[in-house]
């Protein structure tokens, strides 16, 4: 009908929000040994990489030559404990027969504990060489998105330095400014919507609330956390709205505001069937309603389409779907 009442919608109250969308979280992936030469790069900026997947690999030949080394430590370790152990075992057996003075059997005693030590310090020895071998791979360090490289092929690294960064598990968050006076109102859980790259409309929700609010803008800081599937580009600058809590609306078409000079306007309809154009004041948007906040209210008769073609205080009758202004037709 072109002649209906205002809706009645429960809609959420939003608040308006820009800011800047940054990875979630941001991994370094950095060489751990000193000293060897990279080998080959097995990724690139851009690669989607698991956990524990190979990303470069380290020459490995002196370290591999290090750890033969420290086995044959430890074989040594264990011949000079099998040694002393067995003439600790003798000296304990003759013990108080006067056939070995004191001292040479606090001799062997102490010696087998030597041993016993130095097969401990060769089998830790030779576990951080292992250790050492497998840090010749380097692995990533989380799901994620490889974003930048610094590893090169034939390049000496250093304990420390980095070769890659990747946004752990492609987590894109929305570090959304918002006005200090909405700072009690939002909590962690709340829906937001930001409007991506091609007009894309992307959902999240706040996951931190920052604790303080800058001296030079006073606005606060809200964490949004993205949906993983989305997976916005990071380092855009985008707009969206926090959604409050759920309150009532009183809601019209678009189609039923007229618009002159800036100034919003509905034409209602009284008993005598006259057309008023009143002035209304609107609130927020949904799809294709208005929120009226002032000018009518629920039972106001408003006409939904073809007010731009209506006179202030017409005489109109409706004839069938159309809504007919006397001497003149509207639709």
């Amino acid at each position: 009908m072109a002649v209906a009442k205002p809706a009645e919608r429960r809609w959420p109250e939003t608040v308006p929000a820009s800011g800047w969308l940054k990875p979630w979280h941001e991994a370094i992936i950095a060489a751990e040994i000193d000293g060897l030469r990279v080998t080959d790069v097995l990724v690139d900026v851009g690669s989607v990489v698991l956990k524990g997947q190979p990303l470069v690999r380290l020459a490995d030949e002196s370290v591999r030559a290090e750890l033969r080394n420290q086995e044959a430590e430890l074989a040594s370790a264990r011949a000079d404990l099998a040694k002393a152990r067995a003439n600790a075992d003798r000296a304990r057996k003759v013990q108080g027969s006067g056939a070995l003075s004191d001292e040479k059997i606090n001799e062997y005693l102490i010696a087998e504990q030597t041993a016993v030590a130095g097969v401990e310090a060769a089998e830790a020895s030779l576990e951080s060489q292992k250790i050492k071998l497998t840090k010749t791979t380097i692995l990533a360090a989380d799901d994620g998105l490889i974003t930048a490289r610094s590893a090169q092929l034939g390049a000496v690294v250093s304990s420390g330095t980095e070769l890659f960064r990747l946004i752990r598990q492609q987590r894109v968050e929305w570090q959304a400014e918002v006005s200090a006076r909405y700072l009690s109102r939002i909590k962690e859980g709340l829906t937001a919507t930001i409007v991506g790259p091609g007009d894309r409309r992307i959902k999240g929700a706040v996951r931190l609330v920052g604790p303080t609010v800058s001296t030079d803008t006073g606005r606060a800081l809200v964490y949004v956390s993205l949906a993983a599937a989305s997976r916005p580009p990071p380092g855009l600058y985008v707009t969206g709205q926090i959604e409050l809590e759920i309150t009532a609306a009183l809601t019209v078409p678009e189609t039923a505001l007229v618009l002159r000079d800036g100034i919003a306007y509905v034409f209602t309809v009284d008993k005598d069937k006259r057309a008023s154009r009143v002035r209304v004041e609107t609130g927020r948007r949904n799809g294709s309603e208005v929120e009226i906040l002032s000018g009518i209210d629920r039972s106001t008769d408003v006409v939904m389409t073809g007010g731009a073609f209506l006179s202030d205080k017409a005489l109109i009758r409706l004839a069938g779907d159309a809504l007919v202004q006397l001497g003149r037709e509207s639709r």
